[in-house]
């Protein structure tokens, strides 16, 4: 977002004032301003040009972390299992669970010097991506209602949101904790 002309895009000129050209968002190379890679924080915007086609690799990475991801989410999903009528528990403990995660993930991620280029995609994209289900989500809380059940989707809504965004922020705030300094843990005086 373009902060200086409130999130709009700035035209680019071509030359004079008056002729000017809007930017081209299906084009695979274009780059929004201030918008964070999803691969790696530090990479430059002449960086993410250079590789806007996507690796093999990074694709790999990406696929095989969400198989596993998706995988474990059906797994919790038969041994919680519950009908449309019913408070849906597996979907939101695979929220959840899946928001600590990303918290812990994110915190260590941005502690290490130089992590592998592939670990935030295959663990962040591919894992916790395909592990989380934030349109079962949804369609949950819409089965509620269409059910005649608008207090249980409320209750439902709100306790994913508020216990989602509670369990990054306990999760990266645990995480940064850990991996703190000993002597900024415990508050110790350093000797003189």
């Amino acid at each position: 977002m373009n902060r200086s002309t409130g999130g709009r895009h700035d035209q680019q000129s071509l030359g004079s004032p008056s002729e000017s050209v809007a930017p081209n968002h299906l084009d695979p190379t274009y780059l929004a301003p201030d918008v964070d890679s999803d691969i790696d924080p530090d990479v430059g915007r002449d960086d993410q040009a250079a590789t806007a086609g996507s690796s093999p690799g990074l694709l790999a990475a990406i696929s095989a972390g969400g198989i596993l991801g998706a995988e474990a989410r059906y797994a919790l999903s038969v041994a919680l299992p519950y009908s449309d009528r019913q408070f849906p528990w597996s979907t939101l403990v695979i929220n959840v669970t899946g928001c600590l995660l990303i918290g812990v993930l994110m915190t260590a991620l941005l502690s290490m010097p130089s992590p592998h280029r592939l670990v935030r995609p295959f663990l962040g994209v591919g894992v916790l991506g395909g592990y989380t289900t934030y349109s079962g989500f949804a369609v949950e809380t819409q089965g509620l209602l269409l059910h005649h059940r608008p207090l249980v989707a409320l209750g439902y809504a709100a306790s994913t949101v508020l216990a989602c965004a509670g369990a990054v922020w306990v999760a990266s705030t645990l995480t940064a904790r850990v991996l703190a300094p000993r002597s900024e843990r415990v508050g110790a005086v350093r000797p003189q």
